[in-house]
């Protein structure tokens, strides 16, 4: 699955174009290498790095959804491994 889709079917952004216009800024990591393409694939297992609202995510793909659901079934196909704020902020 293409990263820019499974960002948007996991509900971490509200539109492909959201998804792909934060993966050209070239600060989103798959793995620990720099995401280059939007249309990188995504395996179940894969690391994903991403700045988000002010804070940095750590996330690990779960599973690959198969569409756009509901917020609980998109929840399920990732986990957070950590979210870092530059700000200090709790």
């Amino acid at each position: 699955m293409r990263l820019d889709r499974f960002l948007f079917f996991i509900r971490l952004l509200k539109s492909r174009t959201q998804a792909q216009a934060l993966l050209d800024q070239g600060r989103t990591r798959l793995d620990g290498r720099r995401v280059e393409k939007v249309s990188e694939p995504v395996r179940v297992g894969a690391t994903i790095t991403l700045p988000l609202r002010g804070a940095v995510r750590v996330i690990r793909v779960v599973s690959l959804p198969h569409r756009r659901g509901p917020a609980p079934e998109a929840r399920a196909c990732y986990e957070e491994l950590g979210v870092d704020d530059p700000n200090g902020a709790a």
